[in-house]
């Protein structure tokens, strides 16, 4: 006969603040849930941070929000998933911030937005973003070259989104006197 707790036992008692309930919670489904994100990325780090972070929000206050409907497993693989599709979002985002930054600077291939930017068939328009601050530019970067939207671009930025479209209002504007 098994006398070990359930998982809603284990849940329970970590919500409660009992470490070694959680531990044994953590031993328990830590691995399956590795090997289950490893065959959505292949990116061992992103996973390993991942499930780290799942778990630490389960120890924060997670494991009280499991309100005993349903399979535990299935309620932590949810939790699991959704925090790798937002890592994922996280690191594609930095990923085209860090290419377009590079772009912007001048590297290596000049992409075709550059090459029209830098050219004099729109008037002094790579005069005028050249002459935007750096925190103007990045947020016209994201926002119009990159198409993100708001939130993707406060993400990529490390700003809150209404910081962005103040910034994208006050560019624009700027742009606009400029060009005018």
């Amino acid at each position: 006969m098994d006398t070990s707790p359930s998982d809603a036992e284990l849940l329970a008692r970590a919500a409660a603040g009992e470490r070694a309930a959680f531990e044994a919670f953590y031993r328990r489904h830590a691995g399956w849930l590795v090997l289950r994100l490893r065959h959505r990325c292949d990116d061992h780090a992103v996973v390993d941070d991942v499930v780290q972070e799942t778990f630490l929000g389960i120890w924060r206050g997670g494991a009280a929000r499991y309100r005993e409907q349903g399979d535990v497993t299935g309620w932590l693989w949810r939790i699991g998933s959704r925090r790798l599709v937002d890592a994922l979002r996280r690191q594609s985002a930095k990923e085209r911030l860090r290419q377009l930054m590079t772009r912007f600077r001048g590297g290596p291939e000049p992409s075709a937005e550059d090459v029209v930017l830098r050219g004099v068939q729109h008037g002094d328009l790579a005069g005028a973003l050249a002459r935007l601050s750096p925190e103007l530019r990045a947020v016209l970067q994201a926002t119009v070259l990159d198409g993100l939207t708001t939130r993707e671009a406060a993400v990529l930025l490390g700003i809150p989104p209404g910081t962005v479209k103040t910034r994208a209002m006050r560019a624009r504007r700027q742009l606009r006197q400029e060009l005018a």
